[in-house]
């Protein structure tokens, strides 16, 4: 036994190390400590009250854009549709985006943590600008549907770049409830969208629908860049593993395109989407399995893992899932139902934004103080679920649909900031940007 492990079986209220010993520590070699998370710069200055201020709206109002263009073209296809002599693309204008943000969403979360936020902010804000104003200058329905692409590759990166420069502003106890904010953001854009679109494309031109984008964007832009050389940063330079990344951007295009054209424009059981169905699996699989060998994989497996992230995902995913399926069944039901107008179908959904932001709001501030913050998703989830159930087997008159809706929004506004906050304490600082 050496004297470094006598000294270390020592009482533990023993404060001090002896002073031959500190001398010897003061002496190793820094090459035996890893300083390869390390910047080699002096540490950033603390942000001040205000510049966190200025950072998260500025974020909130990247986010805002980013789901906003998932749904705000909705409304306006008719409109476009008519001007392009086009109706059979139509639905590549929404599709386009999605498939291009859901694919790239991992791939700048990961190249944050190895590149650094701010670089990815640049880049996806960039992104986003341009095939905004490729949008609305489009002659034709094939150059909107690329531009769209475009758009949705910066929407993508802004999505998990957001979520983790909060990660990396905020304290573990305090995030879920700035998360709840986020959430909140999210959810306004994605049922304001379709009521904005249809006022631009009736009442101005469909081209502002993506003309906003530039100003707003340009503007959060400015407000972010002065201050992110601030924040705290938590990357780490290593190689990126290209190959890892294209086999899991291609793997979620073809899933993509399986929902987009399954029941729609192919059956689902024709060989068409049943190849696609196998060609998706088959790059996952390989994914997997070169992510298993590779020195430094683009999203290693061990994050998915344990008792907390893939669970906190499902979650997530099925909450996700639910509210987006009422944002797009509510306006048709109200409609055909109840003989509500279009505008009166849209403004129906209000409520549920509303109402879904206050339940995030409440498990956010909950979580502050709560030591086991995953009880209060659990009850919320469970509030939705009985509100849902009922919706799904009783005709109800329109006040009692509205009071269930409002249960059903407040229980699942929980769920958001508890899974994203739970996924991010779950790993290392410099693993949040990939597990976001």
């Amino acid at each position: 036994m050496n004297k470094f492990e006598r000294q270390s079986r020592q009482p533990a209220d023993i404060k001090t190390l002896p002073k031959t010993i500190a001398a010897e520590l003061r002496d190793v070699a820094s090459g035996v400590i890893d300083v390869g998370d390390a910047s080699p710069l002096a540490p950033p200055s603390p942000l001040t009250p205000d510049e966190v201020r200025t950072i998260l709206i500025s974020l909130m109002l990247t986010m805002f854009l980013a789901a906003l263009d998932q749904t705000i073209v909705a409304t306006a296809l008719p409109t476009i549709g008519r001007q392009f002599h086009d109706v059979t693309s139509l639905s590549w204008v929404i599709s386009a985006y999605l498939l291009a943000s859901t694919a790239v969403a991992p791939v700048f979360g990961t190249l944050s943590d190895i590149y650094g936020r701010r670089a990815m902010v640049i880049a996806a804000l960039s992104l986003f600008v341009m095939g905004s104003i490729l949008c609305a200058v489009a002659p034709n329905m094939p150059v909107l549907i690329l531009a769209r692409g475009l758009q949705g590759l910066g929407g993508g990166g802004i999505m998990p770049i957001v979520q983790t420069v909060i990660s990396d502003l905020i304290s573990p106890r305090e995030r879920g409830q700035y998360q709840a904010y986020f959430s909140g953001v999210w959810v306004a854009a994605g049922i304001g969208g379709p009521i904005l679109g249809g006022v631009f494309a009736e009442h101005l031109h469909w081209s502002m629908i993506f003309w906003i984008n530039v100003p707003l964007s340009l503007a959060a832009l400015g407000l972010l860049l002065p201050k992110m050389g601030k924040i705290p940063t938590f990357h780490r330079r290593r190689k990126v593993d290209w190959l890892g990344g294209v086999l899991l951007m291609a793997s979620a295009v073809v899933v993509m395109l399986v929902l987009t054209w399954g029941g729609n424009r192919y059956l689902w059981l024709s060989p068409t989407i049943t190849a696609m169905m196998g060609a998706s699996l088959a790059l996952a699989l390989a994914f997997v399995w070169h992510a298993g060998r590779a020195e430094e994989p683009f999203l290693p497996l061990s994050l998915i893992g344990g008792r907390v992230v893939p669970y906190a995902i499902l979650a997530g995913s099925c909450a996700l899932g639910a509210m987006v399926g009422l944002t797009v069944h509510l306006p048709l039901y109200y409609e055909v139902v109840y003989h509500l107008s279009a505008s009166e179908a849209g403004l129906a959904l209000i409520p549920l934004a509303a109402i879904s932001t206050a339940g995030a709001a409440i498990a956010g501030r909950t979580m502050a103080h709560a030591k086991h913050y995953k009880r209060v998703a659990i009850v919320g989830d469970a509030c939705a679920a009985l509100a849902g159930m009922a919706l799904a087997l009783v005709a109800l008159p329109l006040w009692a649909l509205l009071v269930l809706l409002s249960i059903f929004s407040l229980g699942l506004g929980t769920t958001f900031p508890v899974t994203v906050v739970s996924i991010q304490n779950a790993v290392a600082r410099w693993q949040v940007g990939t597990v976001t």
